[in-house]
């Protein structure tokens, strides 16, 4: 069965699990999922051009004489058979894979090191955040042999998904961006989520890779440290810790000067022995990801010139630290995704930039688990030691704990209320920072125009 799927992959090694998305003589996979079931649209997908349909329901295989249609391939589970699929397609390639994860900064970080490399290399790349067990499969799949590295983001929501997607990719390099409060949920404690995203370190390790760490965040270094890693560690970073004192470990690690600042709400980096390096990211918290994609370009050896080029001429999108002017506002728009440290960030950023026509819409940060309750108090009990002019709060988590609080703000219980109520108070002149967890739908509000 594995070689005849593999015969027609090589014969059309196009992918897709989603008729809506259909190309003509690809291979569809009828994935399940919580709310649909891909079985019950093999047949459209054929209709619509795919070659074969890999499939888990046998009811849905037409018969014709009690012979089955040779169009449909039945397989025990479409899901682990597209895994298998990926696995043997990534075995076909000897070239670096680059893997990275982490709580906060993935796909950014991972664009950031696609951009720098794609001076150099032929890249193949997760697309968007594509990152769990569907995702990575379906990227190792895009890769051809014109493909000279591939960069995989890989996300977790429980123990063990780093695991599988590390056997499944068999990276050669990769990086960690932070360990923090996302995904608790799946995990239960934030020591939960430092072991399972310490995967990628214990792969790595045991296959000679080559491992880039933030040598300022000693949550990472004390992780290497559990693990007795020593070799093929690649470290970048400041001097200059954030407390202003010197990094000097025992090694003797020495890392250049870097400063950054922000000019007109774009992030400015300086960095000894770069030209300066002005980006179209907002967030003074980016600069640990801007210095991860010099520390990969440097390594893979693409020209200093050129990385800085990269960087500077990335662009955000998917309102990921994106400063986007409007007619009437400044939105710093960071509504893909939040948690208890990126929120703390941002408002950070947000209170960092001159004057006093600042505002926050904050909306729930989901999938915490039993640290809802606790992260949404202390979040608001930040807020409220901060000179904002106004603050909206969208989400049932963050209304219950203004009410404990006793705190300042307007609640709303969804996007669409908040929504409804600016179009009658429209802000004006005001810097505005959106942040929350993607399930809140605070895109909607950016998108709504209102502000």
């Amino acid at each position: 069965m594995m070689d005849h799927l593999q015969a027609l992959f090589i014969d059309h090694p196009h992918i897709c699990t989603d008729t809506r998305q259909m190309c003509s003589g690809c291979l569809f996979f009828a994935l399940q999922g919580e709310h649909f079931d891909g079985n019950l649209f093999a047949r459209e997908a054929l209709e619509k051009g795919a070659v074969c349909a890999v499939v888990d329901n046998p009811e849905v295989v037409p018969l014709k004489n009690e012979v089955a249609d040779s169009r449909y391939l039945l397989v025990p589970d479409v899901l682990q058979t597209l895994q298998e699929l990926a696995a043997w397609h990534r075995r076909r390639y000897n070239i670096p894979v680059f893997a990275l994860t982490g709580s906060n900064g993935k796909t950014t970080t991972k664009e950031l090191i696609q951009a720098v490399l794609s001076e150099r290399y032929r890249v193949t790349a997760t697309e968007g955040n594509l990152n769990n067990h569907i995702g990575v499969p379906l990227s190792i799949l895009k890769m051809d042999s014109h493909t000279e590295i591939l960069i995989l983001e890989m996300g977790t929501s429980h123990a063990g998904e780093i695991g599988l997607l590390t056997t499944l990719s068999h990276p050669t390099a990769g990086l960690i961006t932070n360990v923090g409060g996302a995904h608790l949920e799946g995990f239960g404690t934030p020591e939960g989520i430092k072991q399972e995203k310490g995967t990628l370190y214990d792969y790595l390790k045991t296959r000679n890779g080559t491992l880039f760490c933030h040598a300022n965040d000693q949550a990472l270094l004390s992780m290497l440290e559990e693990r007795h890693v020593e070799k093929n560690v690649i470290y970048y970073g400041s001097q200059l810790q954030n407390d202003g004192t010197a990094l000097s470990p025992d090694d003797g690690l020495v890392l250049p000067q870097v400063s950054s600042e922000l000019q007109d709400g774009l992030l400015v980096v300086h960095v000894e022995g770069y030209p300066k390096i002005k980006t179209h990211l907002t967030g003074l918290y980016n600069t640990p990801n801007i210095l991860a994609a010099l520390a990969v370009a440097e390594h893979y050896g693409v020209e200093r010139e050129q990385a800085v080029a990269a960087v500077a001429g990335y662009v955000p999108s998917n309102h990921r630290s994106q400063w986007i002017r409007t007619s009437k506002n400044v939105l710093i728009a960071d509504a893909y995704n939040a948690n208890p440290v990126s929120m703390k960030l941002a408002l950070e950023n947000l209170v960092s930039i001159p004057g006093t026509n600042k505002c926050a819409v904050l909306g729930d940060m989901l999938e915490l688990g039993t640290y809802t309750e606790q992260a949404h108090a202390e979040m608001v009990q930040m807020v409220e030691t901060l000179a904002l002019e106004c603050v909206f709060w969208v989400g049932p988590y963050f209304a219950r704990a203004v009410e404990n609080e006793k705190a300042k703000g307007l609640c709303f219980s969804k996007t669409e209320e908040l929504i409804e109520y600016l179009k009658g108070h429209p802000p004006a002149g005001k810097i505005i920072l959106v942040k929350g967890s993607n399930g809140i739908g605070l895109s909607r509000l950016i998108a709504s125009e209102v502000c």
